[in-house]
């Protein structure tokens, strides 16, 4: 069963994007042809971690957070790295060789390498770590930012670290995938996640955030979802533009009752949510502190991108 896109990651399609080269283990290479082996530790098993990025005045935005976050769980996996100026080499000669500066969007992407036989012992990698960087001419539809997305609650609950760390952001992202499924056969574009106690954690994709009928900008309180780079950036704005934001735990009551509620990510950035469940949050539209929070995250988004024009 397919249905049509309609999350915080759809995009028209770009034409541009059937000729990029993409980058596979330090050669540049055609769409078509850029492969790995069926013995690499990513395809056999999942094995690997990776990064969004987000381009625009031909740099991505938070390279350094993104990059450290890639090396916490290359570090916790036991994945060896390229060191970090080679992978920023990598991204660089990727938009390079693509002439690409705005509206793009990096994937960067490493696992374990190739096996000798398809079986999950680590040691059984007989060569360095593959590194591929997939870039493309990709822009969020300008509906989902101003009119925003709807989510439904799955019954998929976040993992719990002695399961699978939530923090990491590893190449197997199976609980997430099924959750996905749920939300959108129930008709709702992309699924919200709960802790093993039954509060809000995340979305399958995103980072989910409410704003009380005080003004205040909850999300949960980190336990149970990825170390969101755009996420730490949102409080961030939020507290230095007065705008009380706390990390909490809060349940579906609370959602439900919200003034607001959007979702937060590399490619999209802030994204309003309209509907949880069925119920109607706030008035269904953008509020505004959500569209004052694009705003600002955009500002923010701009200067992180200028300081590395040297402009």
């Amino acid at each position: 069963m397919t249905t049509e896109a309609t999350g915080t990651q759809h995009s028209v399609d770009d034409p541009r994007n059937a000729d990029v080269l993409v980058w596979v283990d330090g050669e540049l290479v055609p769409r078509d042809r850029a492969v790995v082996s069926v013995f690499d530790s990513g395809f056999v098993l999942g094995d690997g971690v990776w990064e969004g990025l987000r381009v625009s005045g031909g740099h991505p935005a938070f390279l350094e957070a993104h990059l450290d976050r890639l090396e916490e769980g290359a570090r916790a996996l036991l994945i060896d790295l390229p060191t970090r100026s080679e992978l920023i080499e990598a991204v660089y000669a990727t938009l390079r060789a693509n002439e690409m500066t705005d509206g793009v969007h990096v994937r960067l992407m490493v696992t374990r390498g190739v096996k000798s036989t398809p079986y999950q012992d680590p040691r059984m990698v007989v060569g360095p770590p593959t590194v591929v960087v997939v870039a493309e001419h990709k822009e969020p539809l300008p509906a989902t930012v101003s009119e925003g997305i709807t989510l439904f609650t799955t019954h998929v609950r976040r993992a719990t670290p002695d399961t699978l760390d939530p923090r990491l952001n590893a190449h197997s992202k199976l609980n997430d995938i099924v959750a996905c499924i749920q939300a959108y056969t129930a008709g709702a574009d992309e699924a919200l996640m709960l802790d093993p106690q039954g509060f809000v954690a995340t979305c399958n994709s995103t980072h989910f955030f409410i704003v009380t009928r005080d003004g205040e900008v909850w999300t949960s309180d980190g336990r149970f979802c990825l170390a969101g780079i755009t996420r730490a950036n949102v409080l961030a704005v939020c507290r230095a533009n007065d705008v009380v934001a706390r990390e909490t735990t809060f349940s579906l009551t609370d959602v439900y009752n919200a003034a607001e509620a959007f979702v937060t990510g590399t490619y999209a950035g802030v994204v309003p949510v309209r509907t949880v469940d069925g119920r109607t949050i706030g008035s269904g539209a953008r509020g505004p502190v959500t569209e004052r929070l694009q705003r600002l995250y955009q500002e923010h988004v701009a200067a992180d991108v200028a300081s590395r024009s040297g402009s």
